[in-house]
């Protein structure tokens, strides 16, 4: 990882969706049994200087038109509340002009609206590629047409960390376990201070602390690793850790068009 005084100029929170689960044991085995939840699901917009990169696209912009959503995939109901575009729109950002893209990983709640962005270059961990667009992508959860124009993007394929930017202000770091290819994003801003933005690393608070890994990871020795890493990462950077599916964390953080400095 790279050791900079370099910064990224504005970090923008938008809403990718909400997900909601009728038995949230399902990702913290043992625990809350039978319990319902609603999941938070962030899109992460990164400005450095005149470029601009997205982290993660949220659920499908189309669920909009299902009011009570739709069980998209594992018994999750995605719903949508507000399009992305219009968040975007409202910052004055046209997707066409976003040069970066990444996600954590290619499960439908982080690559909903990968289409939006054909002009950006994707960083991806090559074992998430293999995954993504092999014969058994239905192994991991992915549902291929959500990202299929992909294919097409300028394209990094990652076996380890990488700096976006090339001055250590944002850094793709390698966190496999939830899929084949996960990885978590380091951000580094001036008057805020570092975040690690950590996908599904863990989904709660609580999962990260306890270090619960879901039944359904590819790789539950590598999830628990990745977590450790995460976590010393966090200590040395004196970083705050932003876990993307935990609805109360995410209430406490500035919301777009509104944004961290």
């Amino acid at each position: 990882m790279t050791t900079s005084s370099a910064y990224a100029d504005r970090m923008f929170v938008l809403d990718g969706g909400q997900a909601l689960v009728t038995d949230i044991s399902q990702w913290s085995p043992g625990v809350d049994v039978g319990q319902s939840a609603t999941f938070s699901n962030n899109v992460y917009l990164i400005q450095h200087g005149e470029e601009w990169m997205v982290w993660d696209t949220g659920l499908d912009d189309e669920l909009i038109d299902t009011p009570d959503g739709k069980v998209v995939a594992h018994n999750v109901r995605g719903v949508v509340s507000r399009r992305l575009t219009d968040q975007l729109s409202d910052i004055g950002v046209d997707p066409m002009s976003v040069g970066h893209i990444a996600f954590s990983h290619a499960h439908f709640d982080h690559v909903g609206n990968s289409r939006l962005f054909t002009s950006a270059h994707w960083y991806v961990q090559k074992e998430e590629y293999a995954a993504m667009f092999g014969a058994d992508y239905d192994n991991y959860g992915f549902v291929p047409d959500l990202y299929a124009t992909m294919k097409n993007n300028p394209t990094t394929q990652l076996y380890g960390d990488h700096d976006v930017f090339g001055d250590g202000s944002v850094e793709v770091l390698r966190t496999p376990g939830h899929t084949p290819g996960h990885q978590s994003l380091l951000v580094r801003l001036r008057t805020a201070g570092t975040f690690v933005l950590s996908g599904d690393v863990a989904h709660f608070c609580d999962n990260f602390r306890y270090r619960r890994v879901p039944a359904f990871n590819a790789d539950h020795d590598a999830s628990r690793e990745s977590m450790d890493h995460v976590e010393n990462l966090v200590r040395a950077e004196n970083a705050t850790l932003l876990i993307n599916h935990d609805a109360r964390q995410s209430a406490r953080i500035r919301r777009a068009p509104d944004f961290i400095e």
